[in-house]
């Protein structure tokens, strides 16, 4: 009969123990490398990678991106549009003071100059080294150069002026602005008053002048209406005076005319009295009142007398 030694079983057991635990760090190894080799760059984003601290890829898109472990990271830098607004004062080429100008500004960073901006300012301090002094001074240096009255009249002016100046000084250092806006413009009670004793004014001298334009509109309509009737008399007066002429040039040419026109005008009834004589025949209605016999009376008697004779 074969006999097993107790010694070398428990041998095997802790050598196969001792594999399934290293086979196991190996794994865990494996996994932590792979885990740590890819980055996730959300959308609105791109990736800046840096190897021992230096930038050696940029750009890198949404989505899954891989880098060396341990030896490079991938950080994500916000490319969507940002806000920055402020607020201070202002004064104008009349030394008017605007007071509580609030300002804001849209903007985001060029991709392509990112890397400049990381190395020479950082993205962290965009704001206080590019926009804080640039926005300030464009702004109040445009505004100087017009009038306050002006400068309510004509905000949008200034501030596609303001919003050139900014994108010519900010577009080179990879900041690209996409709006500017004034959004509140206050001044003294004394001046707003006046600008708006004038704006009231104006609107009223426009009043008057549409009404005068409505009074001459109304007289034109006059006056052509009483040319149009005036040329319809004439046109009438015209053609009553042609008929006129051609009748007159129609009696000389023929004399007879004037039966020819009692024929074609004559209405089919015939007369109450025909002839010249002292008896004429007078015809009797068929709806002649009972009152109205002594004419037929007469008419009877002058017949009989007649037939006498």
């Amino acid at each position: 009969m074969q006999k097993f030694s107790t010694e070398n079983n428990e041998g095997g057991v802790q050598f196969k123990a001792g594999h399934i635990v290293i086979a196991a760090l190996i794994i865990l190894a494996v996994l932590i490398v792979l885990f740590n080799s890819f980055t996730v760059v959300n959308e609105g984003f791109i990736g800046v990678k840096y190897q021992f601290g230096k930038i050696v890829g940029q750009n890198l898109s949404a989505g899954l991106n891989f880098h060396i472990p341990f030896i490079e990271e991938i950080q994500e830098v916000d490319t969507r549009e940002q806000v920055y607004a402020v607020q201070t004062d202002a004064y104008t080429s009349d030394t008017q003071t605007v007071d509580s100008l609030q300002l804001k500004l849209n903007y985001c960073y060029d991709g392509t100059k990112l890397p400049d901006i990381i190395r020479t300012i950082g993205v962290s301090n965009v704001e206080q080294k590019l926009l804080v002094p640039n926005v300030a001074k464009i702004s109040k240096d445009e505004i100087g150069k017009v009038k306050a009255e002006d400068l309510v009249q004509n905000r949008s002016t200034v501030q596609n002026a303001i919003y050139n100046s900014l994108k010519e000084t900010l577009d080179p250092q990879g900041i690209i602005v996409t709006a500017f806006a004034i959004e509140n413009l206050s001044f003294d009670d004394a001046f707003e008053q006046s600008i708006q004793a004038k704006v009231i004014a104006a609107q009223d001298a426009l009043k008057m002048q549409n009404k005068t334009a409505e009074k001459e509109e109304e007289a034109k309509q006059k006056v052509i209406a009483a040319q149009a009737e005036a040329d319809s008399q004439k046109i009438k007066a015209d053609a009553e005076a042609y008929a006129i002429e051609a009748v007159q040039k129609q009696l000389t040419q023929s004399p007879n005319y004037i039966e020819y026109m009692k024929i074609m005008n004559w209405d089919g009834v015939l007369p109450q009295a025909i002839g010249t004589e002292v008896n004429p025949f007078i015809a009797l209605g068929e709806n002649t009142s009972s009152g109205n016999t002594t004419p037929n009376n007469s008419l009877a008697g002058n017949t009989a007398a007649n037939g006498g004779n």
